[in-house]
C-alpha cells in the first residue's frame, strides 16, 4: 500500500505526468496524440512519459527499436494510481 501511494505522490507531484496518465486512461496512445490532446508540449509528453515507464506505470506497446509511431498504454499499476488520484480528488 505504501508503495501506491509513494506512487501517487510521484505522478501529483508534475502536471504533465497527470495528465499524461490521465489521458492514457481512455486508451492507448502515441506521444503527438496524448500532446494534442492533453493541450501539452510533445518535450512534456516524452518526458513524462519515460518517467512513467520507468515508474512502472505505462508501458511501451511496440518495439523498443521503434522510433516513429510508438504506442503507449497503461499499466495495471497505472490505472489504480490514476484512479486513486482520481477518487481522492487529488487534482
Amino acid at each position: 500500500m505504501t508503495d501506491e501511494w509513494d506512487k501517487v505522490s510521484y505522478v501529483i507531484s508534475s502536471r504533465y505526468r497527470v495528465a499524461t496518465l490521465d489521458r492514457l486512461q481512455v486508451g492507448p496512445a502515441t506521444p503527438s496524440r496524448i500532446a494534442t490532446d492533453t493541450d501539452l508540449t510533445i518535450a512534456h509528453v516524452s518526458r513524462a512519459l519515460q518517467e512513467l515507464q520507468e515508474e512502472g506505470l505505462v508501458t511501451l506497446l511496440v518495439s523498443e527499436d521503434r522510433r516513429k509511431g510508438r504506442v503507449y498504454g497503461m499499466t495495471e499499476q497505472g490505472d489504480t494510481v490514476i484512479e486513486t488520484i482520481q477518487a481522492e480528488n487529488m487534482v
